[in-house]
């Protein structure tokens, strides 16, 4: 790429950003949709003729690189964050291994950032775009949000997020994968199957882990979500293990237990087909 090019792109950016952010940060005015079509707008005004996606692209760049640093900004926040956090962290979370994407890839990309709200909302309805997208980034910036190195390394064929209610089996595949179970704020159980169909008929007809069994008995599955990844066919056990044990210790669900050393396994006892 022609780096003249660059230079004026990253002039054009800079300039449209000073035009119409008012007293807000750069992450603002990716994340706010109001503010990125008044920002999108003044790019192309000021004869840059790359996407909004490369636009923001360039704009966190130039953030991220320190070129923005003299310029003071309000402080974002909203009441009642912890209210619908977890969803944006679900959300995003999905994206991230269905699509292989960051958290700056979805909210740089208007269609991107637009099914992440969607599926937020689906979760915790009731708040807008911006609140979604402004928890996802505030718990990236409080380290709340770790990478999962083993999941990036071994992408799914698929991935897929169901209330549980609605699941049909039959549309699960009769493949090795991961699931989880969540359900309001809370992440329920984590664990890995050989074959994915069996696995989640036995928990949806009567989980062998006792703790998911007693909250399925209290409330039902009508508030219950369950999201299954496949794996590739020649995904090893071990490794399949492994990418089990790293969601748990990074997404902490309630009724799972992991053990030091070498008889470590997720609680339950339970022994997947």
């Amino acid at each position: 790429m022609n780096p003249r090019i660059d230079r004026r792109d990253r002039t054009i950016v800079s300039q449209a950003f000073r035009n119409v952010r008012g007293e807000w940060s750069p992450d603002r005015v990716v994340a706010d949709p109001v503010l990125n079509r008044r920002f999108a707008a003044e790019c192309r005004q000021l004869g840059l003729g790359a996407d909004v996606r490369t636009c923001n692209r360039i704009l966190l760049n130039l953030r991220k690189a320190g070129h923005l640093a003299g310029l003071r900004s309000r402080r974002t926040s909203f009441p009642n964050q912890d209210d619908y956090e977890f969803a944006s962290e679900i959300a995003i979370r999905f994206l991230e291994r269905r699509d292989g994407v960051t958290l700056d890839d979805v909210i740089c990309d208007p269609a991107r950032a637009a099914e992440f709200d969607e599926l937020a909302a689906r979760i915790a309805p009731g708040y807008t775009p911006l609140q979604y997208r402004w928890a996802a980034l505030s718990l990236r910036k409080s380290r709340r949000l770790p990478a999962e190195p083993i999941g990036r390394a071994i992408p799914p064929i698929s991935v897929v997020q169901e209330r549980a209610d609605r699941i049909n089996l039959a549309d699960v595949p009769a493949a090795q994968g991961l699931y989880i179970f969540f359900a309001g704020s809370e992440c329920l159980y984590i664990g890995e199957a050989q074959n994915l169909r069996i696995r989640l008929k036995k928990h949806l007809d009567h989980s062998d882990n006792r703790g998911l069994a007693r909250w399925l008995w209290k409330h039902g599955d009508e508030a219950l979500y369950v999201e299954w990844q496949v794996l590739p066919p020649t995904t090893e056990t071990p490794t399949r293990k492994a990418m089990e044990r790293e969601l748990i210790r990074s997404r902490r669900p309630v009724f799972n237990v992991v053990r030091s050393g070498a008889r470590s396994r997720a609680a339950g006892g339970e022994t997947n087909p």
